[in-house]
C-alpha cells in the first residue's frame, strides 16, 4: 500500500503538521514528526535511543534545518514555530508530495524544474538513523545545506540552554557530540557532505501539541554543526546520527537493508486475506505492528522480548501486551516472537500478578493491574490455538497453576476470589486496577471497586482455558473445571433483567456502606461475549452485541460510556485533568473494535457485515500518526483522534479483527 498526498495536503499546514510519520530500530529507539517538518510535539526528532531497551529514551539528535539553493535563488526545506506563534520559515510551502515507502516516510519537493527527494529511516537494531536527499530532476547543481540541532535529554522533558555548552568535535566524515562528561557520544555524520562545527543555542521553539495538553511547551535546541554539499541532478547525499561507532554510511545499501526487512515482514505474514481490496491495508498493519516489538533483555534470558505499548511516550505495559500479542504477532506468521514475550513475562510475575506497566527508568515494575494477569492466559490461549505448542503450554503451566492460587487466597489491591460466587473482586480506595484507569492529582477517575464484568469474564476464559489444558495433557488437581462452572453460574449475577444486557460493576461499595450494582452502559462487557470461553446465554451474548453497536460503537472503536448518560463527555482534550475525566467516559477507544467485531461474528456469523465496522480504520491509515492506529478518539463526530499516534492493541485487535472476519463462515458465497 502506497499512502501519498500531493499538493492538496501539503499546501495545507493544518493538514500536514496534523499527520505524523514514524521510523523505530527494533529496541525502543525511534525518530518522528510532522509531516511539515514543524516540531509540535516533545517526542519529535531524528533520533531517540534507549539507554536501558527498551526504556531511559533520550532525544539526541532534533532536526536537520535543510535548504536548496537552485540557480541561483534560495529555498528552505524547514519550518519552525516560536514563541508568540510566528512561522518562520515556511518550507512546508515547497513540498510537493508526501508517501510512505513501507514505513520509510518520503518527502519531494519541488521548486522552479527541480525535484528534491527526502526519506528518513532507522537501522534495524540500532540506535542509528539515515537522512538520504536525492537530486532527482534539474538543469543544473544544487547546493544543499543542513544545520543539525541536538539535544541530550530525556524524551519526557524539555531543554533549556542555561549555559550549557556541549562538546563538538570534528571526526572523518562529520562531527562528534558529547553534552558532558558521562554522557554516551553521538555521531552526526555524512557520505559526501562536509561538517564544521558550531556551538550555539536556538531558542524557544513553540511546540503546540504541547500546549494543547497543558504541558510546557517551550524548547531549546543546541545547534552542533552545519553540513554542505553540491549535488548534481540524479545524485545522492546521506546523512547519519548514529551511537555506534562504525556506522554504515552507504545509503543505498543501509536503506536496502531496510527495505528487505521489510519485504521480509510481509512474506512470512499468513494475515488470510483473499480480497486484494483489503490486502493492501492488511500490510500496512503488517509493518506497524512490528513498529512495537522490541528487545527487553533479562538476566536469564538476553533475547527477552516486549511490545511497546504506543508512541510516542508509552513504555511496556502488561495489559496491552497481552492484548496485542495475537494481533500483532500470531495473524503475522511470528510465533517465535510471541513464545519469547510470554516467557518474557514469566519472568516478571510476582504474588500471581504481572505489573502493571514497565516504568521508563531504573524503577522497579508496577503491580497494581487486575487484568493484566488474566489476559496473559488468554494471550497463551491463543498462542496455542495457532502453534499447537505443546512444550510452551507444559513450560508455563506452574506459572498459571500459581497464579490461579494466588488470586484464590488473595494478593495485592484486595484482590481476591469470593468463596460465596466464585467471582473475582478488586480494588482498595485511591486505586485504579482495570483498565479503565485514569488519574489526575491522587482523583481516580473510575475506581471500578468490586466485581468487574471484563475482569470475571477474563476470569472464567482463564478457569476455562486451564480445564481445558488439564484436560489435554493429564493434570488432575485442582478441578479447573469446577471452579470454571462456579464462576459461570455466579456471572449470571451481572445480567441486567430491567435493560437487557450487562452491569459493570456488582458489589461495588456504596457511600452507605451497602454494596450497589452500577448499570452504567459501558463497553467492558463486549468481552463477555467476545472471549474464547464466555460465561453467556446465546440470548444474552445477542443482547450484548446489540445494545453496544445502538449505543456505543463509532466509526473508529467503542464509546467508553453511552453518550445519555449525564456523565458522558464527548470531546477528549485539555489539561491532564481534562483530559482525564474524559478518557473512560465517553471517548472511544479503537481497540475495541476487535471485540466488538469478534462478538459480532460469533452472534451474526456474518463476515462481510464484519468488515464493514472495519473500514473507518483503514482509512484512519492516511491521518494523524500515518501508517498506523491511534488509540484513542473523541466521542462525538466527526470521531477526532487524540492521544499517541500508534498504538498497540490498536494496530494488534485491527489485525485480529481482520483475520476473523475472513476466517468466520457464513452464508456468503
Amino acid at each position: 500500500m502506497v499512502i501519498e498526498f500531493g499538493r492538496d495536503v501539503c499546501g495545507d499546514l493544518a493538514n500536514t503538521e496534523r499527520r505524523e510519520w514514524l521510523v523505530t530500530n527494533g529496541a525502543g529507539g525511534f525518530a518522528s514528526g510532522t509531516i511539515a517538518g514543524l516540531l509540535t510535539r516533545r517526542y519529535h526528532g531524528l533520533l531517540f535511543v534507549p539507554l536501558r531497551p527498551p526504556v531511559e529514551r533520550m532525544l539526541l539528535v532534533s532536526k536537520l534545518e535543510d535548504t536548496a539553493v537552485y540557480a541561483g535563488i534560495e529555498y528552505p526545506l524547514y519550518i519552525n514555530r516560536w514563541t508568540g506563534g510566528v512561522l518562520k520559515p515556511n518550507g512546508y510551502q515547497q513540498l510537493e508530495q508526501f508517501r510512505l515507502e513501507g514505513t520509510t516516510p518520503v518527502w519531494t519537493f519541488a521548486f522552479a524544474d527541480a525535484l528534491l527527494e527526502k526519506r528518513i529511516w532507522m537501522q534495524q537494531g540500532a540506535n542509528t538513523t539515515y537522512v538520504q536527499y536525492t537530486f532527482q530532476r534539474g538543469l543544473e547543481p544544487l547546493e544543499l545545506t543542513a544545520l543539525a540541532l541536538v539535544d541530550y535529554r530525556n524524551y519526557h522533558n524539555n531543554s533549556r540552554a542555561d549555559g550549557w555548552d556541549m562538546k563538538v568535535d570534528p571526526i572523518k566524515r562529520g562531527l562528534k557530540v558529547t553534552a558532558y562528561d558521562g554522557a554516551v557520544p553521538y555521531f552526526l555524520l555524512s557520505d559526501k557532505a562536509a561538517a564544521t562545527p558550531q556551538h550555539d543555542w536556538y531558542r524557544r521553539f513553540f511546540l503546540m501539541r504541547e500546549a494543547n495538553r497543558g504541558l510546557d511547551a517551550i524548547e531549546d535546541h543546541f545547534h552542533a554543526g552545519d553540513f554542505a554539499v553540491t549535488l548534481e541532478p540524479g545524485e545522492t547525499v546521506t546523512f547519519v546520527f548514529s551511537t555506534e561507532n562504525n556506522p554504515n554510511l552507504d545509503g543505498a545499501s543501509a536503506y536496502a537493508e531496510r527495505q528487505k526487512y521489510e519485504a521480509n515482514l510481509l512474506a512470512q505474514a499468513d494475515n488470510g486475506c483473499p480480497d486484494p481490496k483489503y490486502r493492501p491495508f492488511i500490510q500496512q498493519l503488517i509493518l506497524a505492528a512490528d513498529q512495537f516489538v522490541v528487545k527487553r533483555p533479562l538476566p536469564t534470558r538476553p533475547n527477552g522480548r516486549s511490545i511497546l505499548a504506543g508512541y510516542h511516550w508509552f513504555s511496556d505495559w502488561s495489559r496491552d501486551t497481552m492484548v496485542a500479542l495475537p494481533g500483532l504477532l500470531l495473524t503475522t506468521g511470528r510465533p517465535t516472537d510471541a513464545a519469547l514475550i510470554l516467557r518474557t513475562y514469566a519472568y516478571f510475575i510476582d504474588q500471581g500478578m504481572l505489573p502493571n506497566r514497565f516504568p521508563d527508568g531504573a524503577e522497579k515494575p508496577e503491580y497494581h493491574a487486575v487484568d493484566a494477569t488474566l489476559w496473559y492466559f488468554e494471550a497463551i490461549r491463543a498462542y496455542y490455538a495457532a502453534t499447537g505448542d505443546v512444550h510452551l503450554v507444559r513450560e508455563l503451566y506452574p506459572v498459571l497453576q500459581d497464579i490461579i492460587a494466588w488470586h484464590q487466597r488473595g494478593t495485592r489491591y484486595n484482590i481476591g476470589v469470593d468463596p460465596a460466587d466464585g467471582l473475582l473482586y478488586a480494588g482498595e480506595e485511591g486505586h485504579r486496577l482495570t483498565w479503565m484507569n485514569a488519574e489526575a492529582a491522587e482523583w481516580v477517575v473510575t475506581p471500578r471497586i468490586g466485581k468487574a464484568v471484563e475482569v470475571n469474564a477474563l476470569w472464567y476464559n482463564a478457569l476455562a482455558t486451564m480445564a481445558e489444558f488439564a484436560a489435554q495433557f493429564g493434570y488432575e488437581n485442582p478441578d479447573y473445571q469446577a471452579m470454571a462452572a462456579k464462576a459461570k453460574a455466579g456471572f449470571a449475577r451481572f445480567w441486567d433483567d430491567e435493560h437487557q444486557y450487562c452491569f459493570d460493576i456488582i458489589d461495588a461499595p456504596g457511600q452507605d456502606g451497602q454494596p450497589f450494582n452500577d448499570g452504567r452502559l459501558r463497553p467492558n462487557q463486549i468481552l463477555a461475549v467476545s472471549l474464547e470461553h464466555s460465561p453467556l446465554t446465546a440470548v444474552q451474548q445477542k443482547a450484548v452485541v446489540d445494545v453496544c453497536a445502538r449505543h456505543l460503537l463509532t466509526s473508529h472503536g467503542l464509546r467508553t460510556l453511552a453518550a445519555s448518560d449525564p456523565a458522558y463527555i464527548g470531546s477528549y482534550g485539555g489539561d491532564e485533568r481534562q483530559r482525564a475525566a474524559a478518557y473512560h467516559q465517553g471517548t472511544v477507544w479503537s481497540w475495541l473494535i476487535g471485540p466488538f467485531v469478534q462478538a459480532h461474528l460469533r452472534v451474526y456469523n456474518d463476515r462481510a457485515q464484519a468488515r464493514t465496522f472495519l473500514t473507518p480504520l483503514f482509512h484512519h491509515l492516511s491521518d494523524y500518526g500515518v501508517g498506523s492506529i491511534s488509540d484513542v478518539f473523541d466521542g462525538d463526530p466527526p470521531f477526532t483522534p487524540r492521544g499517541c499516534i500508534a498504538k498497540a492493541w490498536s494496530v494488534g485487535e485491527l489485525l485480529r479483527a481482520c483475520q476473523a472476519s475472513f476466517a468466520a463462515k457464513d452464508d456468503e458465497s
